[in-house]
Formats: C-alpha cells, structure tokens, sequence
C-alpha cells in the first residue's frame, strides 16, 4: 500500500531533500545538491519566492520504505499576471514503479483542482532561476549544481499517465580551444566605438554586490519576451544574490557599460562545481567546503550561467565584448570545457551566440504536461 506524507517540520524537509541519495547513491551522473542549502531555499518564512507562490512537499512511502517525493506548486505570479491556469511539479523522483508517481502527482492534481487550475506541468521550480526539465538525452553525461538529473523510466512514467512534451530545452558543450577569436575580435573594437561601450571586469565579490540588483534588472527586461519568462522580484533578488554570487569566481561575471556607466548586458559563468559536490555527498562540513572552495578557484570546466542583453542593444553584436573578455580569462586559466545550462529549444537567438565554437548537444530535457 502507498501512503503519501506531507513534510511540514525542518526534519521532515530534510527526509525530503535527502530522498534522492537513496536512488542515486551509486550512479556516477548524479550530483547531490548542499542539503543544508536546499532545505533553506524550501523554508517559507525566509525565502521570498513564497510571497507569490505555494508550495507542498511530499514523500510516498510503501510500508515504512520511502519510494519517491514531490513538490506541488502555484506560482501566482504566473497564474494571475499571465492567465495561465498552471500548477507545477517540481522535485520530482520516484522509484521504477508507476503507482507511486501517480499516487504523488494526485497531491499535484489536487492543488490545481482547489484552485481552478486547468494543467499540471513539470518537473519545475518555484521561478526561471530554478531548475526545470527531466532528462530525456544525455542519462551517461555528469549533471550540475543547477540542473536535476534523473532515471530514464521517469519520462515513461509521465507518458504511461498521458504527459505530453510541453517546453524543450538543449544542453551543450565545446572544448576552449573552438573558441577562436577571429570570429569576434575584429568586431570587438568598432562596436566599442559605434555605441560608446566598454567592458567591465571584476576581481573581488565584494565589487560586484553593490550591482547585482542592477544586474537582475536587466535579466528580467531581457527575457520580458519569452512566453514562460516570470519576472524576479526585489527581494528575490537579495535572495540569489546571498544563494549564489559567493559560489561564483568574480573574474566570470562580465559587464557590458554605455558610456554613461549603464549596464546594457552581462553574463555569468559558474565553475563547474559536479565532482566537488559528489565528494562532499551534500554537506559543508567538516570538509565540503573546501572541496567546492577548491573547484571555485581551479576548476577547468565553466558552465554559462545566464546571459541578458538590453533589448535596444540586442542584434548589434555586443556580445562579442563578453566573449572577448571572457577568451582572455580563461584562456589565463587554462579552462579546457565550456558547458551550457538548458536553453529553450525555441531560444533561436541564444543558440546562435555559440554557433561558430561547434558545440555538441550532449543532453535534452522537457517539461511535460497535462488536463487535470
């Protein structure tokens, strides 16, 4: 018999958060997240995605054996701004047995039918800075810090209950040396001139701070257009800027300034932080982190982060600024892999930012959906 419990206490959380060990202990392409991280982003009194979004956290059980969790989750923001009568699935793993997904996505059905809701889609967070999408390509690639990875019977799962794909999303990577700087460097110095631009670096956070709220500005007016884009609010900016500009090497953020000092576009780039991770087996202390300090510093592997442009500069080549930038520090650090976090196959625009370095798409992943 499959009995489903609500996590409400801290502990309870964690039993939640810490779920995925079970199933994916021994795999080599599954990286654990920071428990102690991931059960702070999930505490509704601290985390300002929960001013504009529900959530319900639950583990099945079969006995006392636990056997799979999920995340029930209306985000009102895009419910209520952009009429879509959606509730999300998010955190979503389960054994390789179809009644337990289906006595978990019930919890899901039953929060989107209180509510009027007309769909169910998932796997997805709380925002567009979560991580979204189960993998569909790619079960024999290492995961990241940002993305979730998961068992190839999870996809036949969501299809056997009737899901259909609903958004697609590709993954790619190219070794630093397809980069060549013959496809940007010439154009580099005439766009600096033509719109008075100029590139700004960093070598300490402590630099940055001071800007990431004009940095998050920007990423919401860049992906305004995007139909699935929700927009960050001010003190979900604060949030990320706590949860993740100290994981980040400064010297990979890159600003783009007019020459009045206005940011016009930026880009972040992580260090790949995976196999840090699967040594820390998902906590700090008392050595984690200085396994994760380590890959933050000297890690050869970067993942791109995100990417936003200012609509009125979007087209007229300002990118060539961040990758020339970026060329000089990485080739100073001897970064060997270059790794793109998922971009909507439809993100036409992105993809042809990367077309001249010969990238292979090594994973896909979707979100699917379904009536409820």
């Amino acid at each position: 018999m499959i009995t489903i419990k609500e996590c409400k206490s801290k502990s309870e959380i964690r039993e939640f958060v810490k779920f995925p060990f079970k199933i994916y202990q021994d795999n080599p392409y599954w990286v654990p997240p920071i428990i102690s991280d991931e059960v702070e982003s999930f505490n509704k009194k601290t985390n300002p995605v929960f001013e504009s979004a529900e959530a319900y956290f639950y583990i099945a059980y079969r006995g006392q054996k636990q056997v799979g969790r999920i995340a029930a989750i209306i985000n009102w923001d895009e419910v209520k701004s952009q009429g879509k009568s959606k509730v999300r699935f998010g955190w979503f793993d389960v054994i390789d047995d179809i009644e337990v997904t289906k006595a978990l996505l019930e919890k899901v059905y039953e929060l989107g039918r209180k509510n009027n809701l007309e769909h169910a889609e998932g796997p997805m967070g709380f925002s567009n800075l979560d991580k979204v999408g189960v993998l569909t390509e790619g079960f024999d690639q290492i995961g990241t810090m940002i993305t979730w990875y998961n068992h190839p019977y999870y996809v036949e799962h969501l299809q056997q209950l009737g899901y259909v794909k609903e958004k697609q999303y590709i993954e790619s990577i190219f070794p630093f040396e397809n980069v060549k700087p013959v496809y940007f460097e010439k154009a580099v110095e005439l766009i600096k001139r033509r719109y008075h631009l100029r590139g700004v670096n960093f070598t300490k956070t402590k630099d940055i701070m001071p800007r990431v709220a004009e940095m998050f500005d920007l990423f919401n007016t860049s992906y305004a257009n995007l139909s699935s884009f929700v927009a960050i609010s001010e003190r979900q900016k604060e949030f990320f800027k706590k949860k993740y500009i100290n994981f980040i090497n400064p010297e990979y953020i890159k600003f783009v300034e007019d020459k009045d000092g206005k940011l016009i576009a930026f880009s972040i780039v992580m260090p790949s932080f995976s196999d840090a991770l699967k040594k820390t087996k998902g906590r700090l202390f008392p050595f984690g982190f200085l396994d994760l300090l380590h890959a933050k510093k000297h890690s050869k592997d970067v993942i791109f982060y995100l990417i936003g442009v200012d609509p009125e500069y979007q087209n007229k080549g300002v990118t060539a600024i961040i990758f020339d930038e970026y060329y000089r520090t990485f080739k100073e650090k001897n970064i060997q892999t270059c790794i793109r976090t998922p971009e909507l196959e439809e993100n036409h625009a992105i993809h042809n930012l990367w077309k001249n370095f010969d990238p292979i798409i090594h994973k896909r992943r979707c979100t699917f959906i379904k009536n409820i």
